[in-house]
């Protein structure tokens, strides 16, 4: 398996459970389970000719690429745009409770990067399950950082879309351990995998893949195409967009307002990618008969 899809040691935990089945005794068992353990997010930061940092977001993730989940977090938020806004990203060595070691990162804003904390109408808490709680506007969101998709491809046969979710569940090493995790992919117009994360939060598994393509220096994605281990929310939508993702393609089905965005973004939306067929939804140029 390739290196940028091995799963962290850290992203699951063994429990003792009880197996039932049919109508013998419990069965004492190990299994394993997806961990899931707060992330706070702080960004350093010039203001004033002073070096300030504060918490910019606490989130519910599994442990393991929590700088790219940082970076990817930053950029979708629209706080950065490319990679040349960010000196770097750190394990936070000041913490002061020993839980906190190892669930904290900072990420060093370039010089030149203005953060207006007011601007982004967020609350500093985000769980792992929904990522657009806390927004004040709906309309903040669909201004942070997201232009109308150039509209020079990348084109996709459906036969290489039929492949797709047969690939991801292949790389998904977490859910074959855990059963627990969603899961974000990139893939190229011909179908090979290029880069996948997971999370127990599918917001996460997004902003890790975005982060991983920034700090590679890949970004922006207009000739990749996205795939989602489960439905499409207005906010995977926006996430996407912000990345330049034209091709978004989920397992399960999309939201009223997510198709409505990907439409003012121009991006494709395909649902129910599964069993030898798909739903395209907005922007179906793209998709070659």
């Amino acid at each position: 398996m390739d290196p940028a899809i091995l799963l962290p040691a850290a992203s699951y935990e063994f429990v003792t459970i009880q197996k039932v089945s049919g109508a013998g005794p419990p069965v004492s068992a190990s299994d394993q389970l997806a961990a899931e353990e707060p992330l706070e997010i702080r960004v350093g930061y010039e203001t004033d000719g002073q070096h300030q940092h504060r918490t910019l977001s606490v989130t519910m993730r599994t442990p393991g690429h929590d700088e790219e989940l940082a970076a990817g977090f930053l950029l979708t938020e629209g706080l950065i745009h490319d990679k040349a806004d960010l000196l770097g990203i750190i394990p936070c060595p000041d913490v002061k409770k020993v839980e906190e070691a190892g669930n904290v990162v900072r990420a060093e804003l370039a010089a030149h990067v203005k953060v207006d904390f007011a601007a982004m109408e967020r609350h500093f808490y985000t769980s792992s399950s929904c990522g657009v709680c806390g927004k004040t506007s709906i309309d903040a969101v669909r201004t942070a950082s997201c232009p109308v998709l150039p509209a020079a491809g990348p084109h996709l046969s459906a036969a290489v879309v039929h492949q797709l979710p047969q690939k991801l569940r292949a790389a998904q090493a977490g859910f074959e351990q855990t059963g627990g995790q969603h899961a974000s992919a990139l893939f190229s117009p011909e179908g090979e995998l290029l880069l996948l994360r997971e999370d127990v939060g599918r917001h996460n598994a997004l902003d890790k893949v975005i982060g991983a393509a920034l700090l590679a220096g890949w970004l922006p994605l207009h000739q990749h195409v996205l795939l989602v281990s489960g439905r499409v929310s207005f906010e995977l939508v926006q996430k996407a967009a912000a990345a330049g993702i034209g091709i978004l393609a989920a397992v399960g089905a999309p939201s009223s307002l997510a198709i409505q965005a990907a439409e003012s973004f121009g991006m494709t939306v395909l649902g129910f990618v599964r069993q030898e067929r798909f739903n395209i939804y907005s922007h179906g140029w793209r998709v070659l008969a």
